[in-house]
Protein backbone atom coordinates (compact mmCIF):
# COMPACT_ATOMS: atom_id res chain seq x y z
CA UNK A 1 0.00 0.00 0.00
CA UNK A 2 1.45 3.29 -1.13
CA UNK A 3 0.75 6.16 1.39
CA UNK A 4 0.84 9.81 0.77
CA UNK A 5 1.31 11.94 4.24
CA UNK A 6 1.03 15.87 4.81
CA UNK A 7 4.32 17.42 4.46
CA UNK A 8 3.69 19.14 6.98
CA UNK A 9 4.18 18.30 11.23
CA UNK A 10 0.59 17.20 13.18
CA UNK A 11 -0.79 19.64 15.01
CA UNK A 12 -2.37 19.65 18.55
CA UNK A 13 -5.94 18.96 18.09
CA UNK A 14 -7.90 20.00 21.73
CA UNK A 15 -10.97 17.89 22.60
CA UNK A 16 -13.13 20.33 23.41
CA UNK A 17 -16.67 21.52 21.77
CA UNK A 18 -16.42 23.64 18.96
CA UNK A 19 -17.82 27.00 20.34
CA UNK A 20 -15.45 26.69 23.59
CA UNK A 21 -12.95 26.41 20.91
CA UNK A 22 -14.04 29.41 17.97
CA UNK A 23 -15.42 31.92 20.87
CA UNK A 24 -12.63 31.16 23.59
CA UNK A 25 -9.98 33.99 22.70
CA UNK A 26 -13.47 36.68 22.14
CA UNK A 27 -13.05 38.46 25.19
CA UNK A 28 -9.11 39.47 23.94
CA UNK A 29 -10.56 40.87 20.63
CA UNK A 30 -13.51 42.90 22.71
CA UNK A 31 -14.76 45.51 20.37
CA UNK A 32 -13.08 44.46 16.94
CA UNK A 33 -15.82 43.90 14.47
CA UNK A 34 -16.21 40.05 14.00
CA UNK A 35 -19.07 40.10 11.68
CA UNK A 36 -20.20 43.26 8.89
CA UNK A 37 -23.46 42.94 7.62
CA UNK A 38 -22.41 44.17 3.56
CA UNK A 39 -24.86 45.62 2.39
CA UNK A 40 -26.40 47.47 5.60
CA UNK A 41 -22.78 48.18 7.51
CA UNK A 42 -24.23 46.60 10.59
CA UNK A 43 -21.85 45.21 12.82
CA UNK A 44 -21.07 43.13 15.68
CA UNK A 45 -18.68 43.33 17.97
CA UNK A 46 -16.45 40.17 19.41
CA UNK A 47 -17.82 40.92 23.10
CA UNK A 48 -21.32 41.14 21.44
CA UNK A 49 -21.25 37.71 19.80
CA UNK A 50 -19.82 36.28 23.09
CA UNK A 51 -22.79 37.61 24.85
CA UNK A 52 -25.27 37.18 22.57
CA UNK A 53 -24.22 33.46 21.75
CA UNK A 54 -24.50 32.66 25.37
CA UNK A 55 -28.08 34.50 25.82
CA UNK A 56 -29.41 32.60 22.57
CA UNK A 57 -28.34 29.39 24.34
CA UNK A 58 -29.93 30.04 27.40
CA UNK A 59 -33.27 31.42 25.38
CA UNK A 60 -33.29 28.01 23.65
CA UNK A 61 -32.65 25.90 26.46
CA UNK A 62 -35.69 27.84 28.30
CA UNK A 63 -37.76 26.64 25.31
CA UNK A 64 -37.04 22.77 25.34
CA UNK A 65 -34.02 22.62 23.66
CA UNK A 66 -32.38 19.58 25.03
CA UNK A 67 -28.77 18.03 24.18
CA UNK A 68 -28.93 16.62 21.09
CA UNK A 69 -31.87 18.27 18.88
CA UNK A 70 -31.15 19.65 15.98
CA UNK A 71 -31.99 23.34 14.73
CA UNK A 72 -32.05 24.06 11.05
CA UNK A 73 -30.88 26.91 9.84
CA UNK A 74 -32.47 28.51 6.39
CA UNK A 75 -31.08 31.45 5.91
CA UNK A 76 -29.02 33.64 3.81
CA UNK A 77 -25.65 34.55 4.93
CA UNK A 78 -26.45 37.59 7.84
CA UNK A 79 -24.16 38.62 11.07
CA UNK A 80 -27.23 36.68 13.24
CA UNK A 81 -26.31 33.53 11.75
CA UNK A 82 -23.28 33.04 13.69
CA UNK A 83 -25.17 33.87 16.66
CA UNK A 84 -27.79 30.97 15.78
CA UNK A 85 -25.14 28.41 14.61
CA UNK A 86 -23.48 28.84 17.98
CA UNK A 87 -25.68 29.81 20.77
CA UNK A 88 -27.05 26.00 19.10
CA UNK A 89 -23.73 24.29 19.87
CA UNK A 90 -23.58 26.25 22.94
CA UNK A 91 -26.66 24.77 24.49
CA UNK A 92 -26.05 21.68 23.48
CA UNK A 93 -27.77 21.18 19.89
CA UNK A 94 -26.93 19.95 16.31
CA UNK A 95 -27.14 23.05 13.51
CA UNK A 96 -28.58 21.51 10.30
CA UNK A 97 -28.13 24.20 7.68
CA UNK A 98 -30.74 24.57 4.83
CA UNK A 99 -30.12 26.46 1.64
CA UNK A 100 -32.00 29.70 1.21
CA UNK A 101 -33.28 28.69 -2.24
CA UNK A 102 -34.71 25.32 -1.33
CA UNK A 103 -38.36 24.88 -2.25
CA UNK A 104 -41.05 23.65 0.30
CA UNK A 105 -40.40 20.18 -0.84
CA UNK A 106 -36.58 20.23 -0.19
CA UNK A 107 -36.90 21.73 3.24
CA UNK A 108 -39.01 19.39 4.38
CA UNK A 109 -37.14 16.44 3.82
CA UNK A 110 -34.62 17.88 5.18
CA UNK A 111 -36.25 18.82 8.38
CA UNK A 112 -37.70 15.35 8.53
CA UNK A 113 -34.89 13.42 7.80
CA UNK A 114 -32.21 15.68 10.27
CA UNK A 115 -35.56 15.44 13.02
CA UNK A 116 -35.19 19.24 13.67
CA UNK A 117 -37.30 20.87 16.58
CA UNK A 118 -36.43 24.35 15.91
CA UNK A 119 -35.96 25.84 12.48
CA UNK A 120 -34.87 29.51 12.09
CA UNK A 121 -35.18 32.07 8.64
CA UNK A 122 -35.67 35.23 7.76
CA UNK A 123 -38.95 36.96 6.93
CA UNK A 124 -38.62 36.32 3.00
CA UNK A 125 -38.33 32.87 3.27
CA UNK A 126 -41.22 32.52 5.71
CA UNK A 127 -43.75 31.44 3.87
CA UNK A 128 -41.58 28.15 2.72
CA UNK A 129 -40.59 27.72 6.18
CA UNK A 130 -44.07 27.43 7.44
CA UNK A 131 -45.14 25.47 4.86
CA UNK A 132 -42.53 23.14 5.60
CA UNK A 133 -42.49 22.99 9.04
CA UNK A 134 -46.26 22.05 9.30
CA UNK A 135 -44.90 18.59 7.56
CA UNK A 136 -42.52 17.88 10.04
CA UNK A 137 -41.83 17.80 13.80
CA UNK A 138 -40.73 21.16 14.17
CA UNK A 139 -41.82 22.72 17.44
CA UNK A 140 -41.45 26.73 16.69
CA UNK A 141 -40.28 28.81 13.53
CA UNK A 142 -37.47 31.79 14.73
CA UNK A 143 -37.36 34.72 12.23
CA UNK A 144 -34.42 37.19 11.83
CA UNK A 145 -36.54 40.38 12.26
CA UNK A 146 -40.04 40.06 12.66
CA UNK A 147 -42.73 38.61 10.48
CA UNK A 148 -46.35 37.69 11.46
CA UNK A 149 -46.56 33.52 12.21
CA UNK A 150 -42.89 33.36 13.80
CA UNK A 151 -41.24 34.26 16.99
CA UNK A 152 -38.79 37.10 16.47
CA UNK A 153 -35.43 35.62 17.28
CA UNK A 154 -34.68 39.04 19.26
CA UNK A 155 -36.82 37.21 21.65
CA UNK A 156 -34.01 34.77 22.41
CA UNK A 157 -31.85 37.57 22.93
CA UNK A 158 -33.72 38.54 25.70
CA UNK A 159 -33.31 35.41 28.17
CA UNK A 160 -32.32 36.39 31.42
CA UNK A 161 -31.03 32.86 32.12
CA UNK A 162 -27.49 31.39 32.06
CA UNK A 163 -26.93 29.10 29.54
CA UNK A 164 -26.82 25.58 30.37
CA UNK A 165 -24.07 23.61 31.44
CA UNK A 166 -24.09 20.48 28.64
CA UNK A 167 -21.59 17.88 29.10
CA UNK A 168 -20.36 17.53 25.58
CA UNK A 169 -18.07 14.44 24.91
CA UNK A 170 -16.20 16.26 21.37
CA UNK A 171 -15.56 12.98 19.32
CA UNK A 172 -18.69 11.25 19.56
CA UNK A 173 -21.41 14.45 19.48
CA UNK A 174 -22.42 15.58 16.55
CA UNK A 175 -22.35 19.51 16.62
CA UNK A 176 -23.24 20.29 12.49
CA UNK A 177 -25.65 18.51 9.78
CA UNK A 178 -25.08 19.89 6.53
CA UNK A 179 -26.22 18.39 3.55
CA UNK A 180 -23.91 16.65 1.06
CA UNK A 181 -25.10 18.48 -2.14
CA UNK A 182 -26.81 14.98 -3.50
CA UNK A 183 -24.68 15.04 -6.42
CA UNK A 184 -25.70 11.44 -6.25
CA UNK A 185 -29.46 10.70 -5.71
CA UNK A 186 -31.26 13.07 -2.54
CA UNK A 187 -29.17 14.80 -0.14
CA UNK A 188 -27.75 12.98 2.73
CA UNK A 189 -26.77 14.46 6.37
CA UNK A 190 -23.38 14.76 6.83
CA UNK A 191 -23.10 13.84 10.90
CA UNK A 192 -19.76 16.06 11.76
CA UNK A 193 -18.56 15.83 15.09
CA UNK A 194 -17.09 18.88 17.54
CA UNK A 195 -14.06 16.70 17.11
CA UNK A 196 -14.02 16.88 13.03
CA UNK A 197 -14.91 20.69 13.27
CA UNK A 198 -11.95 21.54 15.60
CA UNK A 199 -9.53 19.50 13.86
CA UNK A 200 -9.74 20.91 10.37
CA UNK A 201 -9.69 24.31 12.04
CA UNK A 202 -6.48 23.53 13.10
CA UNK A 203 -5.26 21.98 10.00
CA UNK A 204 -6.38 24.89 8.06
CA UNK A 205 -4.78 27.05 10.09
CA UNK A 206 -1.32 25.91 9.28
CA UNK A 207 -2.13 26.10 5.67
CA UNK A 208 -4.25 29.38 6.38
CA UNK A 209 -2.72 31.39 8.62
CA UNK A 210 -5.16 34.20 9.51
CA UNK A 211 -4.64 37.08 11.91
CA UNK A 212 -6.87 39.47 13.81
CA UNK A 213 -5.91 41.91 11.23
CA UNK A 214 -7.96 40.25 7.90
CA UNK A 215 -11.05 41.25 6.56
CA UNK A 216 -12.89 38.35 4.67
CA UNK A 217 -15.45 38.44 2.62
CA UNK A 218 -18.55 36.05 3.30
CA UNK A 219 -19.69 35.14 0.03
CA UNK A 220 -19.92 31.46 -0.53
CA UNK A 221 -23.11 30.61 1.97
CA UNK A 222 -22.45 30.24 5.16
CA UNK A 223 -25.14 26.77 4.90
CA UNK A 224 -22.53 25.56 2.79
CA UNK A 225 -19.32 23.98 4.38
CA UNK A 226 -17.00 25.87 2.74
CA UNK A 227 -18.42 28.91 4.05
CA UNK A 228 -18.80 27.74 6.95
CA UNK A 229 -15.67 26.05 8.13
CA UNK A 230 -13.23 28.11 5.61
CA UNK A 231 -14.53 31.49 6.27
CA UNK A 232 -16.72 31.91 9.28
CA UNK A 233 -15.40 30.12 11.47
CA UNK A 234 -11.55 30.62 10.75
CA UNK A 235 -12.06 33.85 11.26
CA UNK A 236 -14.00 34.15 14.23
CA UNK A 237 -11.19 31.08 15.53
CA UNK A 238 -8.41 34.03 15.04
CA UNK A 239 -10.11 37.44 16.04
CA UNK A 240 -10.68 38.52 12.12
CA UNK A 241 -13.40 40.57 10.54
CA UNK A 242 -16.34 38.91 8.05
CA UNK A 243 -17.96 40.99 5.88
CA UNK A 244 -21.18 38.97 5.06
CA UNK A 245 -23.51 39.50 1.76
CA UNK A 246 -27.11 37.52 1.30
CA UNK A 247 -26.28 36.70 -2.26
CA UNK A 248 -24.07 37.15 -4.89
CA UNK A 249 -24.10 40.49 -6.95
CA UNK A 250 -20.39 41.83 -8.61
CA UNK A 251 -21.04 45.00 -8.27
CA UNK A 252 -21.89 45.29 -4.27
CA UNK A 253 -18.84 42.30 -4.27
CA UNK A 254 -16.57 44.92 -5.20
CA UNK A 255 -17.88 47.89 -3.54
CA UNK A 256 -17.88 46.07 -0.33
CA UNK A 257 -14.06 44.92 -0.62
CA UNK A 258 -13.14 47.92 -1.61
CA UNK A 259 -14.67 49.41 1.31
CA UNK A 260 -13.30 47.21 4.11
CA UNK A 261 -10.42 46.61 2.72
CA UNK A 262 -10.62 42.67 2.52
CA UNK A 263 -7.34 40.96 2.83
CA UNK A 264 -8.19 37.49 1.58
CA UNK A 265 -11.40 36.15 -0.41
CA UNK A 266 -12.42 32.65 -0.27
CA UNK A 267 -14.29 32.05 -3.70
CA UNK A 268 -15.36 29.45 -6.06
CA UNK A 269 -14.38 29.47 -10.04
CA UNK A 270 -17.69 31.35 -11.46
CA UNK A 271 -16.67 33.96 -9.46
CA UNK A 272 -12.99 33.93 -10.01
CA UNK A 273 -13.83 33.68 -13.41
CA UNK A 274 -15.93 37.14 -13.26
CA UNK A 275 -12.65 38.70 -11.42
CA UNK A 276 -11.11 37.69 -14.48
CA UNK A 277 -13.54 38.54 -17.93
CA UNK A 278 -15.31 41.42 -16.63
CA UNK A 279 -14.49 45.10 -17.61
CA UNK A 280 -15.87 46.84 -14.48
CA UNK A 281 -13.66 45.14 -12.34
CA UNK A 282 -10.69 48.01 -13.14
CA UNK A 283 -12.99 50.81 -11.47
CA UNK A 284 -11.89 49.08 -8.13
CA UNK A 285 -9.13 49.54 -5.51
CA UNK A 286 -8.84 46.22 -4.21
CA UNK A 287 -5.05 46.80 -3.61
CA UNK A 288 -5.98 45.13 0.07
CA UNK A 289 -6.06 42.10 -1.39
CA UNK A 290 -3.45 39.65 -0.91
CA UNK A 291 -5.05 36.57 -1.14
CA UNK A 292 -7.36 34.51 -3.29
CA UNK A 293 -8.62 30.77 -2.48
CA UNK A 294 -10.36 28.86 -4.51
CA UNK A 295 -12.49 25.59 -3.83
CA UNK A 296 -15.70 24.12 -4.76
CA UNK A 297 -14.98 23.02 -8.28
CA UNK A 298 -11.74 22.79 -9.83
CA UNK A 299 -10.02 26.25 -11.00
CA UNK A 300 -8.24 26.44 -14.48
CA UNK A 301 -4.41 27.43 -14.65
CA UNK A 302 -5.52 30.13 -17.14
CA UNK A 303 -7.87 31.52 -15.35
CA UNK A 304 -6.02 31.61 -12.02
CA UNK A 305 -2.98 33.25 -13.77
CA UNK A 306 -5.08 35.85 -15.46
CA UNK A 307 -6.77 37.19 -11.97
CA UNK A 308 -3.53 37.07 -9.92
CA UNK A 309 -2.08 39.45 -12.73
CA UNK A 310 -5.22 41.36 -12.72
CA UNK A 311 -5.43 41.60 -9.19
CA UNK A 312 -1.97 41.51 -8.37
CA UNK A 313 -2.66 39.61 -5.64
CA UNK A 314 -2.07 35.58 -5.28
CA UNK A 315 -4.58 32.73 -5.95
CA UNK A 316 -4.71 29.67 -4.95
CA UNK A 317 -6.69 26.70 -4.71
CA UNK A 318 -7.31 23.86 -1.96
CA UNK A 319 -9.82 20.93 -1.74
CA UNK A 320 -12.37 18.56 0.32
CA UNK A 321 -16.03 18.00 1.02
CA UNK A 322 -18.55 17.64 3.32
CA UNK A 323 -17.68 14.76 4.02
CA UNK A 324 -14.08 15.73 5.47
CA UNK A 325 -15.62 19.26 7.52
CA UNK A 326 -14.27 19.96 4.58
CA UNK A 327 -10.49 20.46 4.30
CA UNK A 328 -8.00 18.21 2.87
CA UNK A 329 -5.99 19.89 0.90
CA UNK A 330 -4.90 23.60 1.01
CA UNK A 331 -1.90 25.18 -1.07
CA UNK A 332 0.61 26.73 1.46
CA UNK A 333 0.86 30.66 0.59
CA UNK A 334 4.70 30.79 -0.05
CA UNK A 335 5.02 27.78 -2.75
CA UNK A 336 1.57 27.89 -4.93
CA UNK A 337 1.16 25.82 -7.96
CA UNK A 338 -1.80 27.25 -9.80
CA UNK A 339 -3.27 24.19 -11.74
CA UNK A 340 -2.60 22.04 -7.78
CA UNK A 341 -5.51 22.26 -5.20
CA UNK A 342 -2.46 21.94 -2.59
CA UNK A 343 -0.75 19.71 0.10
CA UNK A 344 -2.25 17.63 2.11
CA UNK A 345 -3.40 19.16 5.40
CA UNK A 346 -1.52 18.02 8.87
CA UNK A 347 -2.63 14.70 10.55
CA UNK A 348 -4.04 13.57 7.29
CA UNK A 349 -3.51 10.57 5.10
CA UNK A 350 -4.14 10.17 1.48
CA UNK A 351 -4.05 7.13 -0.99
CA UNK A 352 -4.89 7.06 -5.07
CA UNK A 353 -6.61 4.00 -6.01
CA UNK A 354 -7.01 2.76 -9.68
CA UNK A 355 -11.24 2.37 -9.56
CA UNK A 356 -10.57 -0.36 -12.26
CA UNK A 357 -7.79 -2.77 -10.31
CA UNK A 358 -8.42 -1.39 -6.67
CA UNK A 359 -4.47 -1.23 -6.66
CA UNK A 360 -2.55 1.97 -5.05
CA UNK A 361 -0.92 3.91 -7.76
CA UNK A 362 2.26 6.33 -7.12
CA UNK A 363 3.23 9.56 -7.96
CA UNK A 364 2.06 10.80 -11.55
CA UNK A 365 -0.31 8.39 -11.92
CA UNK A 366 -3.97 8.77 -11.68
CA UNK A 367 -6.73 7.26 -9.37
CA UNK A 368 -9.31 8.15 -6.84
CA UNK A 369 -8.30 9.91 -3.93
CA UNK A 370 -8.69 8.33 -0.49
CA UNK A 371 -8.80 10.45 2.52
CA UNK A 372 -7.70 9.57 6.25
CA UNK A 373 -7.11 11.75 9.22
CA UNK A 374 -9.14 13.82 12.21
CA UNK A 375 -11.64 15.63 9.79
CA UNK A 376 -13.83 12.31 8.55
CA UNK A 377 -17.55 12.56 9.39
CA UNK A 378 -18.89 10.31 11.50
CA UNK A 379 -21.02 8.97 8.86
CA UNK A 380 -24.57 9.88 7.11
CA UNK A 381 -27.09 9.83 9.41
CA UNK A 382 -29.35 6.83 9.60
CA UNK A 383 -27.53 6.00 6.04
CA UNK A 384 -25.17 2.69 7.52
CA UNK A 385 -25.71 1.88 4.05
CA UNK A 386 -24.16 4.94 2.45
CA UNK A 387 -21.69 5.51 5.41
CA UNK A 388 -20.48 2.28 4.73
CA UNK A 389 -20.05 2.45 0.86
CA UNK A 390 -18.04 5.87 1.54
CA UNK A 391 -15.81 5.47 4.64
CA UNK A 392 -13.82 1.97 4.57
CA UNK A 393 -13.24 -0.25 7.85
CA UNK A 394 -10.32 0.93 8.25
CA UNK A 395 -11.28 4.54 7.68
CA UNK A 396 -10.50 5.77 4.04
CA UNK A 397 -12.76 8.01 2.81
CA UNK A 398 -13.48 7.32 -0.76
CA UNK A 399 -13.36 10.88 -2.59
CA UNK A 400 -15.16 9.74 -5.58
CA UNK A 401 -12.42 12.12 -7.28
CA UNK A 402 -10.32 11.66 -9.76
CA UNK A 403 -6.46 13.29 -9.82
CA UNK A 404 -2.67 12.49 -8.84
CA UNK A 405 0.41 13.50 -6.57
CA UNK A 406 3.69 15.18 -7.96
CA UNK A 407 6.64 14.62 -6.48
CA UNK A 408 6.46 17.35 -3.92
CA UNK A 409 3.16 16.28 -2.55
CA UNK A 410 1.15 18.43 -4.49
CA UNK A 411 -2.81 17.05 -5.52
CA UNK A 412 -4.16 18.05 -8.84
CA UNK A 413 -7.83 16.82 -9.30
CA UNK A 414 -8.90 15.77 -12.59
CA UNK A 415 -12.45 15.35 -12.05
CA UNK A 416 -15.38 12.66 -10.81
CA UNK A 417 -15.02 9.43 -10.79
CA UNK A 418 -18.70 9.52 -11.71
CA UNK A 419 -19.04 12.13 -14.46
CA UNK A 420 -15.62 10.71 -16.35
CA UNK A 421 -17.04 10.73 -20.08
CA UNK A 422 -16.08 7.15 -21.36
CA UNK A 423 -15.41 8.08 -25.15
CA UNK A 424 -14.52 4.59 -27.19
CA UNK A 425 -12.93 3.22 -23.32
CA UNK A 426 -11.06 6.11 -23.05
CA UNK A 427 -11.72 8.37 -19.93
CA UNK A 428 -12.37 12.18 -20.41
CA UNK A 429 -12.86 14.57 -17.77
CA UNK A 430 -15.18 16.86 -18.33
CA UNK A 431 -13.49 19.70 -15.82
CA UNK A 432 -10.50 19.63 -18.22
CA UNK A 433 -12.29 20.27 -21.49
CA UNK A 434 -13.97 23.35 -18.79
CA UNK A 435 -11.17 24.58 -18.40
CA UNK A 436 -10.07 24.79 -21.91
CA UNK A 437 -13.13 26.39 -23.14
CA UNK A 438 -12.93 28.87 -20.50
CA UNK A 439 -9.69 30.25 -21.78
CA UNK A 440 -10.78 31.17 -24.83
CA UNK A 441 -11.66 34.88 -24.81
CA UNK A 442 -15.34 34.94 -26.31
CA UNK A 443 -16.19 31.94 -23.71
CA UNK A 444 -18.22 33.27 -20.47
CA UNK A 445 -18.97 30.05 -18.82
CA UNK A 446 -18.99 26.08 -19.88
CA UNK A 447 -19.53 22.86 -18.86
CA UNK A 448 -19.40 19.68 -20.58
CA UNK A 449 -21.12 16.35 -20.53
CA UNK A 450 -21.35 13.05 -21.75
CA UNK A 451 -23.94 12.41 -24.39
CA UNK A 452 -24.92 8.62 -25.92
CA UNK A 453 -22.88 7.42 -29.21
CA UNK A 454 -23.49 4.60 -31.12
CA UNK A 455 -19.90 4.89 -32.56
CA UNK A 456 -18.33 5.62 -29.06
CA UNK A 457 -20.40 4.88 -26.54
CA UNK A 458 -20.34 8.59 -25.08
CA UNK A 459 -19.05 11.70 -26.55
CA UNK A 460 -18.66 15.24 -24.84
CA UNK A 461 -20.84 17.51 -25.54
CA UNK A 462 -20.48 21.48 -24.27
CA UNK A 463 -22.77 23.91 -23.33
CA UNK A 464 -21.27 27.11 -23.39
CA UNK A 465 -22.17 30.81 -22.83
CA UNK A 466 -20.66 33.35 -25.29
CA UNK A 467 -19.60 36.63 -24.23
CA UNK A 468 -18.76 37.81 -28.03
CA UNK A 469 -19.66 36.41 -31.23
CA UNK A 470 -17.61 32.69 -31.96
CA UNK A 471 -19.46 29.71 -34.01
CA UNK A 472 -19.56 26.41 -32.48
CA UNK A 473 -16.61 24.44 -35.16
CA UNK A 474 -14.43 27.65 -34.08
CA UNK A 475 -14.56 26.61 -30.12
CA UNK A 476 -14.42 22.99 -31.35
CA UNK A 477 -11.43 23.55 -33.29
CA UNK A 478 -9.17 25.50 -30.57
CA UNK A 479 -10.42 22.71 -28.20
CA UNK A 480 -8.84 20.33 -30.92
CA UNK A 481 -5.65 22.09 -30.39
CA UNK A 482 -5.63 21.89 -26.69
CA UNK A 483 -6.14 17.83 -25.88
CA UNK A 484 -5.59 14.38 -27.15
CA UNK A 485 -8.00 13.72 -30.33
CA UNK A 486 -10.04 11.03 -28.22
CA UNK A 487 -10.72 14.71 -25.72
CA UNK A 488 -12.24 16.62 -28.13
CA UNK A 489 -15.59 18.19 -27.81
CA UNK A 490 -17.85 17.05 -30.47
CA UNK A 491 -20.96 18.73 -29.97
CA UNK A 492 -21.70 22.41 -28.94
CA UNK A 493 -25.01 23.71 -27.68
CA UNK A 494 -25.00 27.65 -27.41
CA UNK A 495 -27.09 28.33 -24.11
CA UNK A 496 -27.71 31.75 -21.84
CA UNK A 497 -26.74 30.61 -18.39
CA UNK A 498 -25.28 26.97 -16.95
CA UNK A 499 -26.77 25.53 -13.91
CA UNK A 500 -24.99 25.81 -10.60
CA UNK A 501 -25.57 24.64 -6.99
CA UNK A 502 -25.54 27.43 -4.46
CA UNK A 503 -21.54 26.43 -3.81
CA UNK A 504 -20.83 27.01 -7.55
CA UNK A 505 -20.39 23.17 -8.45
CA UNK A 506 -21.54 22.60 -12.40
CA UNK A 507 -24.91 20.69 -12.00
CA UNK A 508 -24.32 18.51 -14.82
CA UNK A 509 -26.97 15.93 -14.06
CA UNK A 510 -29.42 18.58 -14.82
CA UNK A 511 -27.71 18.87 -18.09
CA UNK A 512 -27.21 15.25 -18.80
CA UNK A 513 -31.50 14.72 -17.31
CA UNK A 514 -32.59 17.38 -19.88
CA UNK A 515 -30.49 16.61 -23.13
CA UNK A 516 -31.72 12.87 -22.52
CA UNK A 517 -35.34 14.23 -22.16
CA UNK A 518 -34.71 16.01 -25.59
CA UNK A 519 -33.26 12.98 -27.10
CA UNK A 520 -35.76 10.62 -25.97
CA UNK A 521 -38.53 12.73 -27.86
Amino acid sequence: MFMFRSPLPDVTIPVVPLTDFVLGDAARFGDKPALIDGPTGRTITYTQLAQAVERVAAGLAARGLRKGDVVAVYSPNLPEYAIAFHGTLRAGGIVTTANPLYTVEELTHQLNDAGATFLITIPPLLETALAAAQQSNVREVFVFGEAEGATPFAALLQSEGAAPNVEIDPREDVAVLPYSSGTTGLPKGVMLTHYNLVSNLCQIAALEPLTPDDVLIGILPFFHIYGMIVILNSALNNGATVVSMPRFDLVQFLELMQKHRVTRAHLVPPVVLALAKHPIVDQYDLSALRMIMSGAAPLGEELAVAVSERLGCKVKQAYGMTEASPATHITPDDRIKPAAVGVLVPNTEARIVDPATGQDVGVGERGEIWIRGPQVMKGYLNRPDATAATVDAEGWLHTGDVGYADEDGYFYIVDRVKELIKYKGYQVAPAELEAVLLSHPAVADAAVIPVPDEEAGEIPKAFVVKKADVDADELMAYVAEHVAPYKKVREIEFVESIPKSASGKILRRVLVEQERARRAR
